[in-house]
């Protein structure tokens, strides 16, 4: 790894004049600006190797810059936030590109069975996968990040999208030092058999009102998928019979023995509950579109009290009118590349709390040249 130091020179000017030698005078070099660039980061837990990208912003030599681990959502999602070749929308490496313009440098990975990460040390038993396995690689991805040169280990950050907001929370409970400040971006913010049984009841809905199924396929298909949730909340064989086949698809697929230990492990966590330890102080933000169908508005408020209960800090909820789960403008493409003008307005809020030196707590002595100026791109003057 390359990085610049801050340069100093001193130049002696001695000037004679009736029998007198002026006194030396110091002038600092101008501070070199070393641009931004991207590197490929690689990190070993739990004897997989995984990898991701480190997007350093533009910044001032020697300086120490806010440092954000970005996590995605649920399934194999990879670094950049898509699931390829279907569902390519960019949504990490859009979050990222939007910090970077305040300063903030970003970690983002492929977690298991996602680009160039892959299966590891699960290859041929994904069924031993669960969400500890997942926290345990976002965790060290975390510690990665901290020790990177450029990275400020007081102004740490974590940034979850959807499943990955939920994940913010347990890695945030157990990394050090603790996250500076959270970004929860449409968070899961229920059990994850609540969220799903929620989004299918929604679709069925919506069947019904386009005709392709009647009300009353409808109300069976929501109880049999109700029993099936319950059945396999509580150890019993799930039957799927009376799904419809593109349900039952689904549930065979998710309480099989590839996902099931997954799909129970994640289950059991109630996000709220897990918000409670966050540590007191934490500056948090939280966000829902009104156009989310996947995590709607209306289930964030206990998430937002627990929260309060914990004692973290502002600016707590945003509400990004019009924004969908993958926070485009509603009606966009779900592959389109560009975040709505409202998160990325939100994600400059959250990355400004850090991007100004003078209200950072670290004012020590080895720090006054960083803390000169901004953390972004203008040399000092």
């Amino acid at each position: 790894m390359r990085w610049n130091t801050l340069a100093t020179a001193a130049t002696l000017a001695a000037v004679t004049m009736a029998g007198l030698v002026a006194p030396a005078a110091n002038a600092a070099e101008p501070a070199v600006l070393v641009p931004a660039a991207d590197r490929e980061i690689r990190f070993t837990e739990d004897g997989t190797t995984a990898y991701g990208t480190l997007h350093v912003p533009a910044h001032r030599a020697g300086h120490r810059l806010p440092a954000a681990l970005l996590l995605p959502g649920s399934g194999p999602t990879d670094r950049n936030g898509d699931e390829p070749p279907a569902l390519t929308p960019g949504t990490l490496a859009a979050v990222a590109e939007t910090l970077g313009e305040d300063g903030v440098m970003t970690l983002r990975f492929d977690k298991y069975f996602t680009g160039r990460t892959g299966a590891g040390a699960y290859q041929g038993d994904p069924g031993r996968l669960d969400l500890a396995a997942f926290t345990r690689q976002a965790a060290a991805a975390y510690t990665t990040l901290r020790d990177q040169p450029e990275a400020d280990p007081h102004a740490m950050l974590v940034v979850g999208h959807s499943e990955g907001g939920m994940q913010a929370v347990l890695v945030a409970r157990t990394v050090r030092p603790a996250p500076a400040g959270l970004a929860l971006l449409a968070p899961q913010d229920e059990r994850l058999l609540d969220v799903l049984t929620a989004q299918l009841d929604g679709q069925l809905d919506q069947a019904v009102a386009a005709g392709q199924v009647t009300e009353e396929a409808a109300r069976a298909n929501k109880a049999a998928l109700a029993a099936a949730v319950a059945d396999f909340r509580a150890g019993r064989p799930v039957d799927t019979g009376a799904l419809l086949p593109s349900l039952a698809e689904l549930l065979n697929a998710l309480f099989g023995p590839n996902n099931a230990r997954f799909v129970r492990s994640d289950d059991a966590v109630y996000p709220p509950d897990a918000a409670r330890a966050i540590r007191p102080g934490t500056r948090v933000t939280v966000t829902c579109g009104t156009a989310d169908t996947n995590v709607p508005c209306a289930t964030t408020p206990p998430l937002l009290a627990a929260l309060a209960r914990a004692h973290t800090s502002g600016p707590g909820l945003r509400t990004l009118d019009g924004v969908d789960h993958f926070l485009h403008p509603a009606g966009t493409s779900v592959n389109e590349h560009a975040l709505a003008p409202a998160a990325v307005a939100v994600l400059h809020e959250f990355a400004r709390s850090w991007s100004v030196c003078d209200s950072h707590p670290d004012r020590s002595a080895a720090n006054t040249t960083r803390c000169s100026g901004s953390y972004g791109t203008t040399p000092a003057t």
